[in-house]
């Protein structure tokens, strides 16, 4: 009996399969993957010695060092801010504010947003920090 030698595999035989798994990955990564929009400025949080999750799908206000204002990413004056907060309410109930203002900023205009936010209509307000070393 004589029996012929298995033919050796081709290398681009061999990584075809990977290459056409990772195709379908970075497909699926592309589809079902969300990437988060950018703050339309910087902004640094205060430490806390609290920790906690961040939430789901909430409305996110901006205060800057400087004292600008945003909802969502578009930057905005206070009265078109308290404007845009109502419309928000009134679409969405139950949506949660949480407010991220620069490390920074005056305590007193972070204290005269969350008064806006209030006299806009705001009931549930989180206050962003980023946790604290010591």
């Amino acid at each position: 009996m004589r029996f012929d030698p298995a033919r050796a595999k081709n290398d681009d035989e061999r990584i075809l399969p990977l290459i056409n798994v990772v195709f379908l990955l970075l497909i699926f990564f592309m589809l079902a993957g969300r990437l988060a929009a950018t703050d339309p400025f910087n902004v640094e949080p205060p430490k806390s010695a609290a920790e906690g999750p961040a939430g789901g799908q909430e409305a996110v206000v901006l205060v800057g060092a400087d004292g600008r204002l945003a909802l969502d990413g578009e930057v905005l004056e206070a009265p078109a801010l308290r404007q845009a907060v109502r419309r928000r309410l009134d679409a969405e109930p139950e949506v949660l504010f949480r407010l991220k203002a620069d490390n920074r900023s005056e305590s007193l205009a972070v204290v005269e947003v969350m008064e806006l936010l209030r006299d806009a209509g705001v009931e549930r307000l989180r206050l962003l920090t980023v946790p604290g070393t010591g």
